[in-house]
């Protein structure tokens, strides 16, 4: 069997009183499209946000493509593979489309500088690959603060996949985003996954989203992994009907 591209082992965490992550044994495949669902307060943003460094775990290690990245940096843990998207974007608005990609893949590879124009200190051909991936090229030139919602999920993506990640970890892709543009914006970022050959991880909401663009999912109650396999089997867990998509 192929070493898991993320693993961890007994990952735990609390606040106060509360434990948000309760003893975690979980295992990722390269390649697969798992969605972590759960009610607010279930444990998903913790265990999201332990695995890409932005909390420490109280107890348990976590492991990228069988290195130990426990307590690693957001930043050393993005140059080991793995990127993130928000659910409120994160990109500079005060730039272009482009300069943010450009930011994002100059600070990703340490060639940020004073002196050195932006454009020449990154692949720029890599940078315009990726908006079109996206299909955010004919918006290059636009600057970020003019984009709607949906777009400005698809440059936060675009801005982790410039850095040629193996795991993106995106923490609802769809919140804020129109019923309408839903579906097309999923669309667009798995393909685009698809074609970089990027293992993903996202937390979700929307049922209708999780069943049509998962090929597993994760639920979570009161800090643990209640429920895990594929889409059906897990959507129609009593348990999960319960504490999950009926509470």
């Amino acid at each position: 069997m192929s070493q898991p591209l993320l693993k961890t082992i007994g990952l735990s965490l609390s606040f106060g009183g509360v434990t948000a992550t309760d003893g975690i044994d979980f295992e990722l495949a390269e390649g697969e499209r798992l969605a972590i669902v759960g009610q607010n307060g279930a444990g998903k943003t913790t265990f999201v946000n332990i695995c890409t460094g932005y909390l420490t775990p109280s107890a348990g290690q976590v492991f990228f493509d069988g290195e130990d990245i426990t307590g690693l940096c957001p930043r050393e843990i993005t140059r080991k593979g793995v990127a993130r998207s928000f659910q409120i974007p994160q990109i500079f608005t005060e730039h272009t489309v482009r300069e943010c990609l450009l930011i994002a893949a100059s600070a990703g590879r340490r060639k940020l500088g004073l002196f050195k124009p932006i454009d020449r200190a990154v692949n720029a051909a890599s940078v315009d690959e990726t908006l079109k991936l996206v299909q955010l090229a004919q918006r290059s030139h636009l600057q970020a603060s003019l984009l709607p919602e949906g777009q400005r999920k698809l440059l936060d993506v675009a801005m982790a996949l410039v850095l040629n990640p193996r795991l993106l970890i995106m923490d609802e892709p769809t919140s804020g985003v129109s019923s309408d543009e839903k579906h097309g914006l999923m669309e667009t970022l798995m393909q685009a996954l698809s074609e970089r050959k990027v293992t993903c991880i996202f937390v979700e909401h929307d049922f209708e989203i999780v069943a049509r663009y998962a090929s597993r999912i994760a639920a979570w109650i009161s800090g643990k992994i209640a429920a895990d396999g594929a889409p059906d089997q897990v959507l129609q867990d009593p348990e999960v009907i319960r504490n999950v998509i009926g509470g």
